[in-house]
C-alpha cells in the first residue's frame, strides 16, 4: 500500500496469487475424483485437472511478469476518492441482496428503489 492508496502492482500480485490458488483447488478437486486414463477413456477429473494446471501456469506467468518487469509499480489502483465512489455503488447492492434474502425480493426491491 502506498501513501496514495492501494498500488496496482500489489493488486496484480494479489490477483495472480488468488487465481493460482483457484487453479490449485481445481487440480485438487479433479485429483480427488480421478485424473487418470481408464480402458473406457479419461477419468472424470482428467480434463478439469489440466484446466487447473493451465490456470496455475497463467497465474505464475502474470506474477513473474509483474515482479520481474516491475510493471505498474507507481500506478494507484484504489485511492480514497475511488473507494468512496465504489462504496456508494456496491453497498446499496449488497444491502439489496441481504434484505431480499431475509425479507423477500419485493421488500428488497422496494427499499432499493426508494433509497
Amino acid at each position: 500500500m502506498t501513501h496514495n492508496g492501494i498500488s496496482r502492482y500489489s493488486m496484480e500480485i494479489a490477483t495472480a496469487l488468488l487465481t493460482a490458488a483457484i487453479g490449485v483447488a481445481i487440480c485438487y478437486g479433479a485429483w480427488q475424483v480421478g485424473i487418470g486414463w481408464t480402458p473406457s477413456g479419461p477419468d472424470s477429473g482428467y480434463f478439469p485437472f489440466w484446466i487447473g494446471v493451465l490456470v496455475v501456469a497463467g497465474s505464475l506467468v502474470n506474477l513473474l511478469r509483474t515482479v520481474i518487469g516491475h510493471r505498474h509499480k507507481d500506478e494507484t489502483f484504489l485511492d480514497a476518492a475511488r473507494l468512496r465512489s465504489l462504496a456508494r455503488f456496491t453497498l446499496p447492492i449488497i444491502g439489496f441482496a441481504v434484505i431480499s434474502l431475509l425479507l423477500g425480493l419485493y421488500v428488497g426491491t422496494t427499499l432499493y428503489v426508494l433509497f
